[in-house]
């Protein structure tokens, strides 16, 4: 007997749509998994976020303690120990430029002149329109010597603050006595060389002279007259006087009373 062909139905249909179900439900399952990771990525990133903002307020609150109390050390005269704190703080917040400033204050008082100087630049970094980060650095440079860039940084600080008197009466008068006394000086170093190549090269050797005549004796008394002009201003040094004054006082003859700098207090405990 011959068995009956028909088409059959796919064994595997049934269990496919089963696999199909399950493949779908664990699908949404990973979507559903997939939105909460993103969720919570989100809140990651947020919380990071909130951390550092919390770890910089309190930055900012230590960096405050620490800057208050090198502002009583240094008011106590203790100004190294004031530096230190300053520095604890400074690495706390490095762009405050108030704590640049009364650093450089500090360090111009202990005249490390040259730290005070690079101190006080980070303060008009930060700051540029601050008259009194460009008056303490005027103070430094004058300290160092640079007589010109301190009149200038005075200058700056007077067209930010031109209301300021200290700045007018104290800082940028006593900058310009010391850049007269500073030309004076150099004019008179100049003619000190000039004088002494005079010496060392007198036009009156270089003649031939009759020995019997008048000439020789001339020559000798230009000779004596330039030798004792260049020993006389060896000895002479370029001075202020009590009114300000530039004047010439050669050794010897007392040099009186010389003007000082305003002996002010420059330390100031400022806020924030």
């Amino acid at each position: 007997m011959m068995a009956s062909f028909s088409w059959k139905r796919k064994a595997g249909e049934k269990v496919s749509r089963v696999v199909l179900q399950q493949f779908e439900t664990a699908e949404k399952a990973d979507d559903g998994a997939q939105s909460r990771g993103e969720e919570e990525e989100v809140d990651w990133l947020q919380a990071i976020k909130r951390r550092r903002e919390i770890l910089l307020e309190d930055c900012a609150v230590k960096s405050k303690r620490l800057k208050d109390e090198g502002s009583q050390l240094a008011e106590q005269g203790r100004h190294w120990e004031a530096i230190k704190k300053w520095d604890e703080a400074i690495e706390l917040t490095p762009d405050d430029p108030l704590l640049y400033e009364m650093k450089s204050q500090v360090l111009t008082i202990l005249q490390e002149v040259f730290p005070a100087v690079k101190t006080a630049e980070m303060v008009v970094k930060f700051r540029p329109l601050w008259w009194e980060g460009w008056q303490t650095l005027g103070r430094a440079q004058l300290n160092l010597g640079e007589v010109d860039m301190a009149l200038r940084s005075f200058q700056v600080a007077i067209h930010l603050c031109p209301s300021e008197r200290s700045l007018w009466q104290e800082d940028l008068a006593w900058a310009q006595k010391l850049w007269k006394q500073h030309l004076a000086t150099k004019e008179k170093l100049r003619e000190e060389e000039e004088t002494r190549r005079c010496v060392l090269n007198a036009p009156e050797l270089e003649q031939d002279y009759d020995f019997e005549s008048d000439e020789v004796l001339a020559a000798c008394v230009a000779v004596a007259e330039r030798q004792t002009r260049y020993e006389e201003l060896k000895r002479t040094t370029v001075v202020l006087d009590s009114e300000g004054n530039v004047r010439s006082v050669v050794s010897g003859e007392g040099s009186g009373d010389t003007a000082t700098p305003p002996q002010a207090s420059f330390v100031k405990a400022r806020g924030l």
